[in-house]
């Protein structure tokens, strides 16, 4: 009786005062949204070197938050604080939309936001859906907090270092790792990802695999792969993914032959 009495009160609240729970959406319906839904608030985030924008959006029936980044920056040479420099150096949104392409591909699109491609302010540029998050992976280290379940938070972070091999993030940090209310990981920001290189970045990330993920590199078929992201990448960065896929199915076939697939897989 409690219990349905608190759910009339809630109800008549929500009459009341206009609250109402968000409608589940599908993964569809979500990128119908960031597609057309008004924009009503906008906001400059401090985060990252290109400082997204935070735009609230609505429907009519469902408001939710999104980020919009618009960088595309292409320099021959840049050269950074630190001294190092990188040739035809590419900071774009468009990664942003190639890994989440890439993500539906392997099946790891619960780990990177929903994201399309949409023009506000007059500048194109990848809009992505707000995921729930309480903190990223930098301030849970800085605070020493520490995962309920250290298997399941250790297998996410699996993927996610397979992920950033593929993609050969030069500037995949702490802080685009971020850490949902049930320490679910999300993936984001990719704007320095796609490099040429066709060699991963470091094999030590690549010690352990999820099994679908597995069956999905080997699986990843190379002309879907281009077609679905002609739009942004160069021929030379799909190139660069593939030959990347390649090393990395070799190296985990690798690891199992010499220490058995149980100390590679889960």
């Amino acid at each position: 009786m409690r219990k349905l009495q608190l759910a009339i009160a809630l109800c008549l609240m929500s009459a009341v005062f206009g609250i109402a729970a968000e409608p589940e959406l599908t993964k569809d319906q979500i990128k119908q949204f960031l597609l057309t839904a008004k924009v009503v608030r906008s906001r400059q985030t401090s985060k990252g070197v290109t400082q997204p924008f935070r735009l609230t959006l609505t429907d009519g029936t469902v408001t939710h938050d999104a980020v919009f980044q618009a960088v595309d920056q292409h320099k021959p040479t840049m050269q950074f604080a630190d001294g190092h420099s990188e040739l035809n150096f590419v900071d774009s949104y468009k990664y942003n939309l190639a890994a989440y392409v890439l993500a539906e591909m392997l099946d790891l699109d619960n780990l990177i936001p929903i994201h399309v491609e949409r023009k506000w302010n007059g500048n194109l540029g990848s809009l992505s859906w707000l995921v729930p998050v309480k903190m990223d992976e930098e301030e849970r280290m800085k605070r020493k907090v520490s995962a309920p379940d250290t298997d399941a938070w250790n297998k996410q972070m699996y993927r996610v270092r397979i992920f950033d091999e593929l993609v050969y993030d030069t500037d995949a940090n702490l802080t685009n790792v971020l850490v949902g209310d049930d320490w679910k990981l999300w993936r984001v920001d990719f704007s320095r990802a796609f490099r040429l290189n066709k060699d991963v970045k470091s094999t030590a990330n690549l010690t352990h695999c999820d099994r679908q993920l597995f069956e999905k590199l080997k699986a990843l078929d190379a002309k879907e792969f281009r077609l679905r992201t002609k739009n942004h990448l160069t021929s030379a960065e799909m190139d660069g993914v593939l030959a990347r896929r390649d090393k990395i199915v070799a190296f985990i076939q690798k690891s199992i032959a010499e220490k058995g697939e149980s100390a590679v897989l889960y």
